[in-house]
């Protein structure tokens, strides 16, 4: 599947134009003894002292499993209790103010990845202060060094090897970027590839493992390309041992028409983010583009809607800023225009973000999906499964829903959470939910506004969801 984040990054050549591998190879001493220097005195008071040296990372880097892999419980973003709310393509470097950033945090996010031409380190470093004083977080993407290290060479151990850095090139690199942006607060970690071949995964195994090497408190992030082949992810998971499984499939096509394979792509990431026990995180749709359609309010709460209820840990938008007609794709109005104006979807997303998705996101974000089922949907679009009855829930009837169910990480708790959403976009939904009142002892109603559940009597549950609205359940056993 062609994505459109392909039309976005920066060329190759104009990101080769920095650091070389034979430079890198006569600077990578100096460079360690000053990193080791920086780390010894600690950082500015805006952000923590970094760990690690160039000279560790050569050690380290030969196998990924040589270096711990941190929890994503004790990382930016993947970490705390807040749940992650991101944008692609923030503003431009010349729309890059105060104003702009508090616009971006007022609309409910918590991150930025950076993009539309920041591509330059003082950009970057500009851009950080802004987001800091925002109160948001930035993921770097398209920094020089990290791309030389991640993207347009491979790590190896043999330094004749065509277009490649030796492990001990790739710490220069990294520390290189760690210590320009470090001391900002607002750094949560680099982007590292978006959308890598399957034939990328060992360097990105051995970049990652570098940055846990040198900065352990960073994220590292890789986004995925969207696809129906399974192996793709869970090769992904196994190999490059990321802290979480991000990926973007875009499902409003022209005509009105859905991406059909779009619920089978998120059931086998779902499926790979419960075998790595790591974080699954998407993008969803905000703009037209080619055979792509401009979406309703409605359906971009659909599909927020729909990746809860398969187990979506974090949520990201493409894009935020509009990209300018010269990159090709037919891009229309994202949640920003082109010329700066918001339009009818920044609003819609600030109203998803500040009123559902944040409070949903808390109660869902420690929990685990045990199950995601269609229920009342003849047929059962590809890569779905049907609604089965379990000891808790006797039935579901009425209008097509989907079904997550979740469980607390407490293997001794027996109560549970169901996320269900209307299936439909464009009409509203009607269903039932029966419950077995001899293993319920009460159900709870999640209220956003309140951040509490409400009590009702164990009995059938009848629920009315707008188009692409969702309700969170609480089912507390005997």
């Amino acid at each position: 599947m062609q994505s459109p984040h392909q039309t976005l990054g920066p060329s190759r050549r104009a990101l080769l134009l920095g650091a070389t591998a034979t430079a890198l190879t006569a600077a990578s001493a100096t460079t360690a003894s000053a990193s080791t220097a920086s780390a010894s005195a600690g950082s500015t008071s805006a952000g923590p002292a970094f760990a690690g040296s160039v000279s560790g990372a050569a050690s380290g880097a030969a196998g990924a499993a040589a270096v711990a892999v941190p929890s994503p419980d004790t990382l930016p973003l993947t970490g705390g209790a807040d749940f992650p709310i991101g944008l692609f393509w923030p503003p431009h470097p010349y729309a890059s103010t105060a104003e702009r950033f508090a616009e971006i945090k007022n609309a409910g996010f918590d991150f930025v990845l950076s993009g539309n031409y920041a591509g330059d380190g003082n950009i970057f470093q500009y851009q950080l202060g802004l987001v800091r004083d925002a109160g948001l977080k930035m993921l770097i993407s398209d920094d020089i060094q990290i791309r030389n290290m991640s993207r347009w060479f491979s790590i190896s151990d043999t330094p004749s090897d065509f277009l490649s850095v030796t492990p001990a090139e790739a710490g220069a690199l990294y520390t290189r970027a760690r210590d320009a942006y470090g001391p900002y607060s607002s750094l949560a970690g680099f982007n590292f590839y978006d959308e890598p071949g399957a034939g990328w995964f060992a360097t990105l195994a051995k970049a990652l493992s570098i940055s846990r090497e040198l900065a352990p408190q960073l994220l590292p992030y890789i986004n995925l390309f969207p696809s129906d082949d399974a192996s793709y992810y869970r090769d992904f998971v196994d190999v490059v041992k990321p802290s979480l499984i991000s990926f973007d499939r875009y499902p409003l096509l022209s005509e009105g028409r859905e991406d059909a394979n779009y619920f089978h792509n998120w059931a086998i990431v779902r499926d790979a983010a419960l075998h790595g026990d790591i974080p699954s995180w998407v993008f969803i749709q905000t703009l037209a583009y080619n055979n792509h359609r401009e979406p309703t309010a409605a359906e971009l709460l659909w599909q927020v809607n729909v990746s809860l209820a398969y187990g979506a840990k974090g949520i990201q938008y493409f894009t935020y800023w509009t990209p300018e007609a010269a990159r090709g794709e037919g891009f229309g109005p994202a949640l920003i225009t082109v010329e700066g104006q918001r339009t009818s979807r920044y609003y819609a997303a600030k109203q998803i973000n500040t009123t559902w998705l944040h409070q949903v996101g808390r109660e869902l974000k420690p929990l685990v999906s045990e199950t995601v089922e269609h229920a009342n949907e003849t047929p059962l679009p590809n890569g779905t499964v049907g609604f089965t009855p379990t000891n808790l829930v006797s039935g579901i009837t009425g209008d097509a829903v989907v079904v997550g169910t979740f469980r607390s990480r407490d293997t001794a708790s027996s109560d549970r959470w169901l996320l269900i959403a209307n299936r439909s976009h464009s009409t509203r939904s009607r269903a039932v939910v029966s419950v077995n009142e001899q293993t319920v002892g009460s159900i709870g109603i999640f209220q956003p506004a309140r951040q509490k559940y409400t009590s009702q009597r164990v009995a059938p549950i009848p629920l009315s969801l707008n188009p692409g609205a969702a309700t969170l359940l609480k089912l507390t056993t005997k």
